[in-house]
């Protein structure tokens, strides 16, 4: 049965900035939701079967409460809330525009964007180590690197320490031409960039300068104990076993871990299993310890992600079905 419901906006200025531009998130809505959506004044008018109107309407009285905090609708946001409606969790998405996690070198303030996004970056503050694991453009390295800026800007930690394995290069680094951090730069770029993005280039190069910012390949993190530092290790789906029982061996007093990967990303060899993924399993549940799963649906990188991810997810689920029936 189709019905007709309404939201209001409290002025012209919030129901431009709720619809987009050229009513592009309006749009997004009614396309999503196979709802036909018109405006009258300072009203929203949606009609269209009763379940997906109901949806449409929870959608745009929460973004509206975003807009009227001051935040700015993308699609991505309203893809966000339209999985949330679906779900009845409509108004958890008006959670996310009170804290900042923190603010780049040219004052943006860095706030979650996903359910998933809060419950990680709050894990990384209630616990020693985190294990955030999950599909590509879920911001899992990027807010990382965030709190480890804000930690040392607080005084909570001395030094940030990024590492990655270089699994490509495989023993072949030696081989390579130039000095180590030639030879490993092209692993490392996506921490650089984040660190740039918060500090800025000239703040970033003093840091470096003097040493209270290491980034470093795994394999160089062997024999040390860390202290009074947050470190990160991304692209933890490429550690094997052993190199992850190493890297977490190292943490020292003071310090703070954090552990990011995609497990569905692994370029280990043949027959070797993850670290991330077995380390995970077999220390979920540890004291001060904590695993944060995020989804598809904390994508945001851009809503064609989304569908990307899931599309491969998708035939990954195909496969294992066939597998164990071949089994």
């Amino acid at each position: 049965m189709d019905i007709e419901r309404r939201v209001t906006a409290g002025n012209i200025e919030e129901l431009s900035r709720l619809l987009g531009t050229f009513d592009e998130n309006l749009n997004s809505i009614s396309r999503e939701l196979q709802v036909f959506c018109r405006v009258e004044g300072l009203d929203l008018i949606i009609s269209g079967a009763d379940e997906n109107v109901h949806i449409a309407r929870e959608v745009l009285k929460n973004l509206l409460i975003l807009v009227e905090n001051g935040e700015r609708i993308d699609g991505g946001r309203v893809v966000y809330c339209i999985e949330l409606a679906r779900e009845g969790r409509a108004s958890d998405i008006t959670k996310l525009s009170s804290d900042t996690v923190g603010v780049t070198f040219r004052g943006k303030p860095v706030k979650c964007k996903t359910v998933g996004q809060k419950a990680y970056v709050d894990a990384i503050k209630r616990n020693t180590v985190v294990f955030g694991v999950g599909p590509a453009g879920t911001g899992k390295t990027y807010l990382a690197v965030c709190l480890a800026v804000q930690a040392m800007k607080q005084k909570q930690a001395e030094k940030i320490i990024l590492t990655r394995p270089a699994v490509e290069a495989g023993e072949k680094l030696g081989f390579l031409p130039g000095d180590l951090q030639t030879k490993v730069d092209p692993y490392l770029r996506p921490l650089y960039d984040a660190l740039q993005e918060m500090l800025g280039v000239e703040s970033y190069t003093k840091l470096m300068e003097r040493g209270a910012i290491e980034i470093a390949p795994l394999a160089y993190m062997r024999g040390r104990t860390l202290s009074n530092a947050f470190i990160i290790l991304d692209e933890a789906q490429n550690t094997t076993k052993e190199q992850m029982k190493m890297f977490l061996t190292r943490l020292g007093d003071g310090s703070k871990m954090v552990i990011t990967g995609d497990v569905s990303q692994i370029d280990l060899p043949e027959g070797k299993q993850s670290g991330l993924k077995h380390a995970t399993k077999l220390l979920n549940g540890v004291e001060g310890i904590s695993v944060v799963n995020l989804t598809d649906k904390d994508v945001v990188r851009n809503t064609l992600v989304m569908r990307i991810v899931r599309a491969y997810d998708k035939e990954n689920v195909g496969r294992d079905k066939i597998e164990r029936k071949t089994d």
